[in-house]
Parts: C-alpha cells; sequence; structure tokens
C-alpha cells in the first residue's frame, strides 16, 4: 500500500506545472497565502502541486505552507538554472545533492556563506528520495529524444544531455552575464549550477525534517547568452523534461 502521506511537487515556472497538472485525473485548487495548490492524485499518490514563486523568500514561503498547511511528507522540486561547472551544458539535467545560498554573507560575524544560527552553509537533499529521482531522470533522458521534435533537438543542441549529481547554489539574482557566472565559479569551484530557490527549500525542509530533492534542467550557461528564446526552451524542453520525471517517479 503507498504511503497515504502527501508528496509535493513543485515547480519554478508556469509551463512545468501546466505538464505536471495535465498528468492529474482530479485536481483541484486551494488557495492558500496567496498561492494556488493543485490537489488530487497521480498514480494512486496523493500529490500537492504548487508554483514555488521566484527568490528564497516566495520559495521558504511556499515550502512552509506545504509542511505545515497540507502536511506532505516529501518535496520534489523541478525548474530550470543556468550551467556553471565545464561540460553542464543546456539540456543536460542537475540532481541537487548539496545546497548552498551563494549571496548568504553575514561576515564577519560569520564565515562567508554560513546561515547564522544553523553553523554551517550547506544543507543537503535526502539521499533515499534524490536517488529514487536520480533513477527516474536516467529514464527520461534515455528515452527523450523520443519526446522532442528534430528541430528543438537541432536548436539546443540535445543530442546526448547528461545527468550531472551535486552542489546546486541559489540566490536573489538572475545570473545572466559571463563576469557575474565566472566569479561563481571561482568563489565556488564546487557548484554545478546557479538558480534562485532551491537552497530556500533545503533550509526549511532541514527545519522540519522533511525530504526533499530537486532537480533542474540546464536552460542556459548563465553567460551573456542566458536570454536566447528561453521561452522556447521552456515550452518546448523543460516543461517536457519536468512532467517525464515525475512520470518517472512516480509511476509504478
Amino acid at each position: 500500500m503507498k504511503d497515504p502521506t502527501p508528496i509535493a511537487i513543485v515547480a519554478a515556472l508556469h509551463d512545468e506545472l501546466a505538464s505536471v497538472l495535465a498528468l492529474m485525473p482530479d485536481e483541484h485548487k486551494q488557495v492558500v497565502g496567496g498561492r494556488a495548490f493543485w490537489v488530487g492524485h497521480l498514480h494512486g499518490y496523493n500529490v500537492v502541486a504548487v508554483l514555488s514563486g521566484i527568490g528564497k523568500v516566495a520559495a521558504a514561503t511556499t515550502a512552509t505552507l506545504l509542511i505545515q498547511h497540507f502536511g506532505v511528507g516529501r518535496i520534489v522540486f523541478t525548474g530550470v538554472a543556468g550551467g556553471l561547472a565545464a561540460g553542464v551544458n543546456v539540456g543536460d539535467v542537475v540532481l541537487a545533492r548539496q545546497f548552498l545560498q551563494h549571496d548568504m554573507d553575514a561576515s564577519p560575524l560569520f564565515p562567508r556563506h554560513e546561515v547564522p544560527g544553523y553553523g554551517r552553509a550547506r544543507f543537503e537533499a535526502d539521499a533515499a528520495l534524490s536517488d529514487a529521482l536520480g533513477v527516474a531522470c536516467d529514464r527520461m533522458l534515455h528515452t527523450l529524444l523520443h519526446r522532442l521534435d528534430a528541430d528543438t533537438i537541432t536548436t539546443f543542441g540535445l543530442q546526448a544531455p547528461r545527468l550531472h549529481q551535486g552542489l546546486l547554489i541559489s540566490g536573489d539574482r538572475f545570473v545572466a552575464a559571463t563576469a557575474e557566472s565566472q566569479a561563481l565559479q571561482r568563489a565556488l569551484p564546487e557548484a554545478l549550477a546557479v538558480e534562485m530557490e532551491g537552497a530556500a527549500f533545503a533550509q526549511v525542509c532541514h527545519d522540519f525534517g522533511v525530504p526533499l530533492a530537486v532537480v533542474r534542467t540546464i536552460s542556459d550557461r548563465a553567460d551573456d547568452a542566458a536570454h536566447v528564446d528561453f521561452p522556447r526552451f521552456l515550452r518546448e524542453v523543460a516543461s517536457r523534461y519536468s512532467s517525464a520525471m515525475v512520470e518517472a517517479l512516480l509511476k509504478p
């Protein structure tokens, strides 16, 4: 018998959430804290789906509502990110194993990046849930090219997308300049990708003891070319990644 405790599916952007909602046969909307939460079922699981909101404060509020109001027992987050590490390319997938806020700096009172009151800069993803999501990502990537048309594959260079696992960094800034991307790479050479919400979810989930897994599709290299046809990538690639990964995770 499947765990009756709800699992949260969180998307970063509307197209991604829509692709997940399309998989749910009976979802209904509940508005709490100004956010629309979609409650229903997917492959026998009780599911709550929601947009995270953009930035760390919105993300933390959403995570807290999922846990406190809806009683979710696990959170799975899917979205897009900018690639940082060498070899993390457009169309690849990053599965977070650790999270860090790259713009956290309470020095000289605390070391740079350390979150005051926690004695740490990094928060961990849940190992078991992330392992399961990693298997789902592998399955998705092996069938991905059958889900996309030839023009999309050519346009975004999606010939052999890869799964990467490691450090994901977050901050309240959309990184879209080569100089800033290079500065992050120098300061945090282990970072695979950069986005705006994951580390906030990780801190809240740490506080409440709720398992979290986060996967990000690489939409750009967080550099001067980061704005190139993003809407098309989101519509034709990222949204399909999101629904396929969720399906692969929950489908028997």
